[in-house]
Order: C-alpha cells, then sequence, then structure tokens
C-alpha cells in the first residue's frame, strides 16, 4: 500500500447498520483528512443501505427505528484490500449477516494478517470472531456479542460504552458513545501524525 497521497479507510457495512455508527465514522474520518470508501456486498457505488437506529428506552434490549438512506460510494465488487490502509467495521444489525459473507471474511484476514489497522464497534466484532482472527486478541463489543468472541479464543474485556480498547493494530469499542476514543485510536494507527 502506498503511503503517498490521501490514505483510504475501507468501511464495510449493510442494510440496517447502526446509523451513528456509520454516518459518525464516515464524515469524522473524512474531517481527519482520510479518504473512506463505504461498500456493501451486492452493492454498487451510487446506491443505498437503510440504517438503523438503536437506543436504550428502558427494555431488556435496545429498540430499533429507521434510520437514514446511505448513499455507499465504491462498489464492494471492486474492493481489494491492498488498496487500504485501514478497515472499519461498523456495528449494527448488518453484522449478523455480513459475517456470512466469504468475501467481507477474507477481507477482514487479509488486513489483521498484514496487521493494517482495524476499527470495530458494537456488533462489528461478529465479523472478526467469524474470520477467525481474534484468538488471543484483547477486544471489546456490545455485551452481547462477548460469547461470541470467548467461543473463537479472543479475550473479551467488558467497558463503558465511552471506553475503547486497543490490542495492536485492533481498536474496538462497545457502542457509539465511543466513537471520539475509538476515533482517535484508529486514526492514530493509520497515521500517527493526523492528531498531533
Amino acid at each position: 500500500m502506498s503511503r503517498s497521497g490521501t490514505q483510504k479507510i475501507l468501511m464495510l457495512v449493510g442494510d440496517f447498520s447502526e446509523d451513528y455508527e456509520v454516518m459518525v465514522p464516515f464524515q469524522a474520518l473524512q474531517m481527519a483528512g482520510l479518504a473512506v470508501d463505504a461498500a456493501c456486498p451486492g452493492r454498487r457505488a451510487g446506491e443505498v443501505i437503510k440504517t438503523a437506529i438503536h437506543d436504550f428506552e428502558g427494555d431488556q434490549t435496545y429498540s430499533e427505528k429507521p434510520g437514514h438512506m446511505f448513499r455507499l460510494n465504491a462498489a464492494f465488487a471492486f474492493v481489494e484490500a491492498d488498496h487500504y490502509a485501514g478497515l472499519y467495521l461498523a456495528g449494527g444489525r448488518a453484522c449478523e449477516y455480513l459475517r456470512l459473507d466469504p468475501d467481507i471474511l477474507a477481507l477482514t484476514r487479509a488486513f489483521m494478517a498484514a496487521g493494517r489497522p482495524v476499527a470495530a464497534i458494537c456488533h462489528g466484532p461478529q465479523i472478526l470472531a467469524a474470520a477467525d482472527v481474534v484468538k488471543g486478541r484483547r477486544l471489546t463489543a456490545y455485551p452481547a456479542v462477548a460469547p461470541e468472541i470467548r467461543a473463537v479464543g479472543g479475550d473479551y474485556v467488558a467497558v463503558e460504552p465511552e471506553e475503547t480498547v486497543l490490542d495492536g493494530n485492533l481498536a474496538t469499542a462497545p457502542a457509539w458513545p465511543g466513537h471520539p476514543g475509538l476515533l482517535r485510536a484508529f486514526v492514530r494507527l493509520v497515521d500517527p501524525q493526523i492528531l498531533t
């Protein structure tokens, strides 16, 4: 991967990715000077995904409401890991089915094997677990994902929603309140000079 010019981040999303966990990092990473390609299996640049808004309103789990239509800017069919400086896995219900896609798993394995920066939030670590890349790694996620992380040998760390867990090239947070720490950690992994 060439370090000349603007560095690119690959953000993997799908229908019913969590709205904040798509919109906020997509814009914040660009604000930091990074190019972001948002891609979804089976979709082309210019097509949209539906996002979902997850919130806690006193029920036993989060509620889900319609979010925004998010326009993709990259065609998944043409995505290659070597073209990107880092991988960002958005959270939300999309991770349940994205983790079943062999191309998503192959991309995730490629980033992790190369030691490139990877960020995952909320349910994003479901993809990491399915790709079998967290054995012996410390990470966090939405608490309901903890059994999956432990089942594949990962060291699940319970932290407050605002906190981030950093382990080598991997930065994780349990939910969107952790955006400031997660995005700061991820950007520093991609290029320590950006946030000097």
